[in-house]
């Protein structure tokens, strides 16, 4: 990612958004230009979210992919790869989302340790965020990060296991995540 810089407000933020041909992030007054995917990536987004469809069997939750925006006060604006809503306040705006039950990233090189550290400090803002996935491009390996009380406890799946998302009564066999990637 590369930073324009610092110095927008997210009001200017949002208007550059709505004109851009690529998509940027927005942190404390910097916007950042979002890198590409590998196939990898986008296979295994796709996945969960073919999950997260089959398992809905009403519309009292709704996913989103990476082409809506999260947001928390002033602070940030991010495009996950995968989340999920089931708070209704969430239904008032069609483009950016406050209110997340669920949020999955799937790890890139480039993008690891943000998605570890920074983006994981300000998804914790989040008070109806319950879990936090990170999904790994390289290998069969997903970290979720579930809320419990004030701390988060981490659960670590690999090959073979079932990935349980515990928030939306959810288990997916790993293999269906990394299904048509050559991982």
């Amino acid at each position: 990612m590369v930073a324009n810089p610092a110095g927008f407000t997210p009001a200017e933020y949002l208007a550059l958004e709505r004109q851009a041909t690529i998509r940027h992030e927005f942190r404390c007054g910097f916007v950042y230009a979002m890198a590409g995917g590998s196939g990898n990536h986008s296979r295994i987004a796709i996945n969960l979210l073919t999950a997260f469809n089959l398992h809905f069997a009403d519309d009292t939750c709704q996913f989103f992919s990476g082409d809506v925006k999260l947001n928390y006060a002033d602070d940030f604006y991010y495009y996950p790869d995968a989340f999920v809503t089931c708070d209704p306040r969430d239904r008032d705006d069609s483009y950016v989302k406050r209110y997340p039950k669920l949020i999955a990233e799937v790890l890139s090189p480039s993008t690891a340790e943000l998605d570890r550290q920074d983006k994981f400090a300000d998804y914790q803002k989040l008070a109806t965020l319950e879990e936090y996935a990170l999904i790994s491009q390289d290998d069969r390996r997903v970290e979720v990060f579930r809320k419990s009380g004030e701390t988060w406890q981490i659960t670590v799946f690999d090959r073979g296991d079932r990935v349980v998302f515990a928030s939306i009564g959810l288990e997916v066999p790993i293999a269906d995540l990394y299904r048509g990637t050559d991982v």
